[in-house]
């Protein structure tokens, strides 16, 4: 577990200084939530119905596009391969990278996605289970694209690749967050999504670090 705070404090040290980097993704929601409402027009009823959708998909392509600074500037400078040769366990020192990722990336979406909610007119009810859900959703994107940086380490057009591994397996997260939002405001319960969520985001984060360690392995050797 030393190893594992020290990986996740260097990491988040690393991010503070590349605030450029971690910024970017941010402001990327704010502006694809920003333009739509723009775009559709000032129906509020309209885009209450769209909220859901627009705010899901660009929390998944903020989460896409830090996904490639996960493990490359590691592996560019050569700290990846110490991490591989390390005693403590490659598995747990992944984790640590994917929970410093989720900090500098996930949980800012969630912080920023009700004062986003606030443009499409979603009452607090709605805001809330916005945030339950990018709360749950979030760690499953950074767990699936995790594996996908790993396994797209030192491949040319890296990040084209990265984007077509992973979206397939980031749609069902898209659809069933999204889809706790319509149910409820269709006066139906959430607790159907918020369940399969849950359940998602336990399996990737259990099997997710392996798999990370076992792709890290293939591309340094």
């Amino acid at each position: 577990m030393r190893a594992f705070w020290s990986l996740l404090q260097r990491d988040l040290l690393l991010a503070l200084r590349r605030r450029t980097e971690v910024l970017t993704g941010l402001f990327f929601m704010v502006i694809v939530a920003s333009l739509f409402p723009l775009a559709i027009g000032p129906e509020m009823d309209f885009l209450r119905r769209m909220a859901p959708g627009i705010l899901w998909i660009g929390a998944l392509l903020s989460s896409l596009l830090s996904l490639t600074r996960l493990f490359e500037a590691d592996y560019l400078d050569g700290s990846l391969e110490q991490l591989v040769l390390l005693p403590s366990n490659l598995a747990l020192n992944v984790t640590a990278k994917m929970t410093a990722h989720w900090l500098l990336s996930g949980l800012p979406l969630v912080v920023l996605a009700p004062l986003l909610g606030l443009q499409f007119d979603l009452s607090a009810d709605l805001l809330l289970s916005l945030m339950l859900t990018l709360l749950i959703g979030t760690p499953i994107l950074t767990a699936l694209g995790a594996i996908g940086a790993a396994l797209t380490l030192g491949v040319r057009g890296g990040s084209v690749l990265l984007s077509l591994l992973v979206l397939p397996l980031m749609v069902p997260v898209l659809v069933f967050g999204a889809g706790a939002l319509e149910a409820q405001m269709g006066g139906l319960g959430i607790q159907a999504h918020v369940s399969i969520l849950l359940a998602m985001m336990l399996a990737s984060l259990a099997l997710s670090p392996f798999a990370c360690a076992m792709a890290i392995k293939l591309s340094v050797e």
